[in-house]
C-alpha cells in the first residue's frame, strides 16, 4: 500500500478531484431514494398536496372547518390567512386562479409559515370535517355514532347544520370528546386524511388537482431524472480520471522496469529469473493498476455511502435498524470466511505463474536439445505438472469468488423480504407509509452494497500489494552496470565539429516524426541558431545532440563519430548544456556550479561567473559563493537561476555549447554583456543557442530556421530576411520597420 501511494503522488491534484466527485456522486445517489418516497407519498397518496394545510379555501368552508376548532385556535388560524374579496387590491389575479372568488371569498395562506402546533390543530379540523362531510362508506358508521348522541329531532339534520346550532359549550365538549380518539390516531393517518380533505376543498375553489398531481409527480420525477444524469456524469468522469492515473501510472511502473532491467548484468538476471521478471512487468503491473483504479472508486465510494445510507435509513426508520445491522453482519461473516480460504492462494498463485513462464521458457528456447535427446515426454510431464499447479489454486479461488455474488444477491432479497414483513405491519398501524418503506429498502440496499465493495477492495488489497512489494524489490536493485561495452572514443583531429546526416526524429508514443530530414554542419568556433514557431521542434533538436533522446533516422556526428557509438559520460564531458528553465540544485552557489567538476578550482569557478554575468549578484550575498541555494533554486530569481545555470555549463570549458532558449529571463543589457563575454571567451568553442527573439541570434554565424519539423531556412540574418519567408515573419514581429531596413 506504501508502494502504490508513493506512485500516485504525481497525481495528487486528479486524486483530490475525484473525492470531490465521488462525495457529490454519493449525495446524488442518496438523494434518489428520499424523491421517490415522496413521489409515493405525495405524488400518489396525497395528490400531489405537499402542504398538510390548505393554501387557499372559501369562506363559507373556511367557517364550517373552524367549528370543529376552539375559538383561541380559531382565531390564530385566521391570523394565518389573508380574507381576498373584490375591495382586495389583488382581486384579479386571484380571480383568474380562482373561479369561486367570483361569487364568494376565499382566504390566502400568508407566505410565513404556520405554528407547527397549529397545524397539528388544522389537521384535526379538516379530518372532523372531511369525517362529517364525506359519503364514504368508511365515515358512514362515524356519522351514525354521533347522530345516535342527537335529538330526535334534528339526527335526520345535516350534521355541519347541527354543529352550527350547537351552542359553543356543548360543541366544545364533543370536539373535547373526539380529540381523545384523535389522539391515539398516528399523526400520518391524520396527516393523509386532512390532505384528502384539502383536495376536495381546493376543487370548490377552482384549482384543478389532476393537474397538481401530475405537476408533482413529473417535476419530482424529473428532478430524479436530472440527479441520475448528474450522478452518472460523475461517475463517467471519476471512471476516466482513475482509469487514467491507474494506466499511467501502470506505464510508468512498465517503463522504469524495463529500463532497470536494460542495466542488470547477470547476477541480477540469476538473482530474479526471466521467467518473474516478466511476471511482474506485466502480471504484477497488472494487480497494482486494478487496485488504484478499485482504491480510487470503491475504497473512497463505499464509506461515503455507507455511512450516509445509515444516518437517511435512521431518519426514515428507527425500528427496523435491526435488519441492517443483521444484514451486514451476515455480509461480514461471509467475507471473513472468504478471506480466510482464499487469500493463502492468492499468494500462492504468484508463484506459480512464475514457475509457469519458467517452464514454458525453458521448453521453448530448449526445443532442440529436448529433440537432441528424446526427452520430449519427461518435458511434457513437467510442463504439464506446472500447468496443473496453476489450475489448481486458479480455478479453487475463481470458484470461491464466484460464490460470493449468489450468496451475496441471496442476504439481499432475504433482506428485503425482511424489511417488507416489518413494515408492512407499520403501515397497517398506520405508523408508516408505503413511500418510507421503498425508501429505506433503498437505503439499505445501499448500505449493504457499500459493505459488499469494501469486502471486495479487502480480499483484493493483500495479493495487490504482494504484486507491488515484487515490484519495487526490482526498481529497488542497485545497477551493476552503466555503460555500454565496447565503446569508440573521439577523434583528437577536430574538435567539436557537429553534423547533422539526414536526422529524422519521433517520439516513442508518436506515430508522426517531428524532425524530418535535417541536414546542415556547426564548425568549431561558430555560433548556430534555431528559431522557429512553438512547437516546430527546436529544443527537440538540440536534445538530440546529448543523447536526451536519440534520433530515428539519420545520424548526428562529432568530431566524425556517431554519437551513439561512444560512452554517455564521454559524450556528456564535450557538452555544455543549459536547459530551457534552469535547474539547481540544494547546496551553495559553489557547488551548483562546479556541479560538473567538485574539483575545479576556486578560480575557474569565479571565471565562470564572471563570464554568465552572475558575480555581481553573487558577491552581494552574505555567504558569497558559499549561500546556500534551496531545493529546486527557489530562493533566488529567474534571471538569477539562468545565469548560475550558464555559469555551471561555461565551467566545465566544454568544446560544445547548447543554450535552449537559456537567455529568455535575462534583460536586454545583461543578455547583450553576457552574450559579448561568451563570444570573448568561447571563441573556439562550438555554440548552439535556441532562441525566441531576434535579437538574441541576429549575430550568429548560421541561424537554422524551423517549421513543422523541417528546415526551411538557414544562413545569416541578413541572407534570411531576403531569402526565407518564415523567418522574415518572425523578424517583422519582434523588429521596427528601421530595424529591418538597417539590417
Amino acid at each position: 500500500m506504501r508502494h502504490m501511494i508513493r506512485s500516485l503522488k504525481k497525481h495528487v491534484g486528479a486524486v483530490l478531484i475525484i473525492i470531490l466527485l465521488l462525495i457529490g456522486q454519493a449525495i446524488c445517489d442518496l438523494s434518489l431514494p428520499d424523491y421517490t418516497s415522496k413521489i409515493i407519498n405525495i405524488g400518489v397518496q396525497q395528490g400531489g398536496i405537499e402542504e398538510i394545510v390548505p393554501k387557499v379555501i372559501t369562506e363559507v368552508d373556511m367557517k364550517e372547518v373552524l367549528l370543529f376548532t376552539n375559538s383561541k385556535t380559531e382565531e390564530e388560524i385566521l391570523k394565518s390567512y389573508e380574507l381576498i374579496n373584490d375591495t382586495h387590491k389583488d382581486y384579479q389575479k386571484y380571480s383568474k386562479k380562482y373561479n369561486a372568488l367570483k361569487e364568494e371569498n376565499v382566504y390566502i395562506l400568508k407566505e410565513q409559515e404556520m405554528d407547527q402546533k397549529l397545524e397539528k390543530e388544522m389537521d384535526q379540523a379538516l379530518l372532523v370535517h372531511s369525517v362529517m362531510t364525506s359519503n364514504a362508506k368508511e365515515y358512514k358508521s362515524i356519522q351514525d355514532n354521533i347522530r345516535k348522541e342527537l335529538p330526535t329531532a334534528i339526527k335526520n339534520n345535516d350534521l355541519i347544520e347541527v354543529f352550527k346550532m350547537m351552542p359553543d359549550a356543548s360543541r366544545e365538549k364533543m370536539l373535547e370528546s373526539m380529540d381523545e380518539k384523535f389522539s391515539d390516531m398516528p399523526e400520518s393517518i391524520i396527516e393523509q386524511s386532512a390532505t384528502t380533505s384539502i383536495k376536495s376543498l381546493y376543487q370548490e375553489v377552482g384549482v384543478n388537482t389532476d393537474k397538481l398531481q401530475t405537476n408533482y409527480i413529473v417535476v419530482s420525477g424529473a428532478k430524479m431524472l436530472a440527479i441520475a444524469l448528474f450522478s452518472m456524469t460523475l461517475t463517467i468522469v471519476v471512471g476516466f480520471l482513475s482509469s487514467k492515473i491507474a494506466a499511467s501510472t501502470s506505464k510508468n511502473l512498465r517503463k522504469e522496469i524495463f529500463e532497470k532491467v536494460l542495466n542488470f548484468s547477470k547476477a541480477e538476471y540469476k538473482e530474479y529469473g526471466v521467467s518473474s521478471l516478466i511476471t511482474r512487468s506485466t502480471n504484477d503491473i497488472q494487480q497494482v493498476q486494478m487496485l488504484i483504479v478499485m482504491s480510487l472508486k470503491i475504497a473512497i465510494y463505499a464509506p461515503i455511502i455507507g455511512f450516509g445510507g445509515v444516518m437517511k435509513a435512521l431518519r426514515t426508520n428507527v425500528s427496523m435498524t435491526w435488519i441492517i445491522a443483521l444484514g451486514v453482519i451476515v455480509i461480514l461473516g461471509i467475507v471473513v470466511t472468504l478471506f480466510t480460504l482464499v487469500m493463502p492462494r492468492f499468494k500462492k498463485v504468484q508463484k506459480l505463474i512464475d514457475r509457469m513462464n519458467q517452464v514454458t521458457r525453458e521448453i521453448i528456447t530448449g526445443i532442440p536439445v529436448i529433440r537432441a535427446f528424446s526427452n520430449q515426454k519427461h518435458e511434457r510431464k513437467r510442463f504439464e505438472k506446472a500447468n496443473q499447479d496453476l489450475k489448481k489454486n486458479t480455478m479453487f479461488v475463481d470458484r470461491a469468488m464466484s460464490m460470493m455474488m449468489p450468496t451475496m444477491m441471496f442476504v439481499m432479497n432475504g433482506i428485503c423480504i425482511l424489511i417488507v414483513w416489518q413494515a408492512s405491519h407499520s403501515i397497517d398501524e398506520g405508523i408508516m407509509q408505503v413511500g418510507d418503506m421503498l425508501a429505506f429498502i433503498q437505503y439499505t440496499m445501499q448500505i449493504v452494497m457499500a459493505f459488499l465493495m469494501i469486502s471486495m477492495f479487502s480480499i483484493m488489497l493483500p495479493r495487490a500489494n504482494v504484486s507491488a512489494n515484487r515490484i519495487y524489490e526490482v526498481l529497488n536493485t542497485k545497477d551493476s552496470i552503466k555503460n555500454p561495452t565496447s565503446p569508440r572514443n573521439f577523434g583528437k583531429r577536430v574538435k567539436g565539429l557537429v553534423e547533422f546526416k539526414n536526422v529524422s526524429f519521433r517520439y516513442p508514443d508518436s506515430d508522426e516524426d517531428v524532425l524530418m530530414d535535417i541536414n546542415f554542419v556547426a564548425q568549431p568556433g561558430t555560433t548556430t541558431a534555431f528559431i522557429g514557431s512553438t512547437g516546430s521542434g527546436k529544443s527537440t533538436l538540440i536534445n538530440l545532440i546529448p543523447r536526451f533522446y536519440d534520433v530515428s533516422d539519420g545520424e548526428i556526428l562529432i568530431d566524425g563519430i556517431n554519437i551513439k557509438d561512444v560512452k554517455i559520460e564521454e559524450l556528456n564531458k564535450k557538452i555544455g548544456y543549459v536547459p530551457q528553465k534552469g535547474v539547481l540544485f540544494s547546496g551553495t552557489i559553489a557547488t551548483n556550479i562546479k556541479y560538473g567538476n567538485e574539483e575545479m578550482s576556486d578560480e575557474q569557478m569565479k571565471r565562470a561567473a564572471k563570464i554568465a554575468q552572475a558575480t555581481e549578484f553573487i558577491e552581494g550575498k552574505p555567504q558569497k559563493y558559499e549561500e546556500e541555494i534551496a531545493q529546486g533554486g527557489t530562493n533566488v530569481s529567474g534571471g538569477q537561476k539562468q545565469r548560475l545555470s550558464i555559469a555551471r555549463a561555461v565551467a566545465i570549458d566544454p568544446e560544445i555549447y547548447i543554450f535552449d532558449d537559456s537567455f529568455s529571463a535575462l534583460d536586454f543589457k545583461t543578455d547583450s554583456e553576457l552574450r559579448r563575454a561568451l563570444h570573448k571567451e568561447t571563441e573556439d568553442a562550438t555554440i548552439f543557442i535556441v532562441a525566441q527573439r531576434v535579437n538574441t541570434i541576429m549575430n550568429a554565424d548560421q541561424i537554422v530556421v524551423l517549421d513543422e519539423g523541417r528546415v526551411v531556412g538557414m544562413g545569416t540574418h541578413k541572407e534570411l530576411l531576403k531569402a526565407c519567408d518564415v523567418y522574415r515573419e518572425i523578424a517583422s514581429s519582434q523588429l521596427t520597420k528601421e530595424e529591418l531596413e538597417n539590417a
